[in-house]
């Protein structure tokens, strides 16, 4: 009897570990997808623990990254901006990357745009999310897809807050791997941390030819731009420029002195930068997700 016991337990325990929902004191995480009719898109909604309508934030990924983001640094801001703020979260993984069993080659700028907006209307069926008060961020090319997220779905977002993020892509493309993505359809970029990924023709035409700034214009809600004054990678005066291109008085800029693009994540084991631009990036939607 004992032994059959103890097998009980150690098969709930099998189970519970294995689960797709995983909660904690003050949130709960659930792994799911979202059907968007020609791939599934992995994601992870993080939601405070308790009764009520919470306003959500959709979380973009940057460049051949997934959806916990560099270091951990969105699976890491998630559950602080739950407990802390009220805010719940969808991270999702773009096409070709993290879980997603999709083709890097079709990831473009409209597929993000797509996706971001596919985790919106999963958002609105959830009882427990206030579906009129969504916000959206992004870090580096992830902070380029939510402002053409906003500038295409204005409807959708009430307030942006982006990571280093980055309006002019052709930091990453330069005139002989456009050549070659005329010539072959994509071209394949290597990377130091993780396997080399293709970037196809249509990416390469969205970069030349999307003025990002300029289609981000037209969104009227407030946005946050957050960088590390030591990045590297996309210039910090770009969050000026983020903000200058929108007119509400509510938006502003937020540099943190010392940070690097992947805000330090890999240089700072306490996270310090990290969870500074996760408490003003929480205060800010707090403030204007009502």
């Amino acid at each position: 009897m004992v032994k059959k016991l103890i097998a009980l337990v150690l098969i709930v325990l099998c189970v519970l570990s294995m689960g797709v929902a995983a909660e904690k004191a003050g949130y709960v995480e659930t792994v799911i997808d979202i059907d968007a009719d020609d791939h599934i898109i992995p994601a992870t909604l993080c939601v405070p623990a308790g009764e009520g309508k919470f306003p959500a934030v959709v979380m973009l990924h940057g460049t051949g990254s997934n959806r916990e983001e560099a270091g951990n640094g969105y699976k890491t801001a998630a559950p602080v901006l739950a407990e802390k703020y009220g805010l719940a979260t969808i991270r999702i993984d773009f096409i070709g990357c993290g879980d997603s069993t999709g083709d890097y080659k079709d990831y473009t700028f409209d597929s993000a745009v797509a996706d971001a907006v596919a985790a919106v209307n999963y958002l609105k069926t959830l009882d427990n999310i206030d579906g009129e008060n969504i916000g959206i961020m992004g870090w580096s090319q992830g902070g380029t897809n939510a402002l053409m997220a906003c500038a295409n779905h204005p409807e959708l977002f009430k307030a942006i807050v982006t990571w280093a993020g980055a309006p002019d892509m052709t930091i990453m493309l330069t005139e002989e791997q456009y050549n070659e993505a005329k010539e072959n359809g994509f071209y394949v970029m290597e990377f130091g941390w993780r396997d080399p990924l293709n970037f196809s023709l249509q990416w390469c035409e969205d970069v030349m030819n999307t003025d990002v700034l300029a289609e981000f214009a037209a969104f009227e809600g407030p946005v946050l731009a957050i960088n590390g004054s030591e990045d590297t990678v996309v210039d910090p005066e770009w969050a000026d420029k983020i903000v200058a291109a929108n007119k509400n008085d509510a938006s502003k800029t937020y540099i943190i002195e010392g940070m690097d693009h992947t805000f330090n994540v890999f240089t700072e084991p306490e996270f310090n930068a990290l969870l500074e631009a996760v408490d003003a990036t929480g205060t800010f939607f707090a403030e204007n997700l009502r």
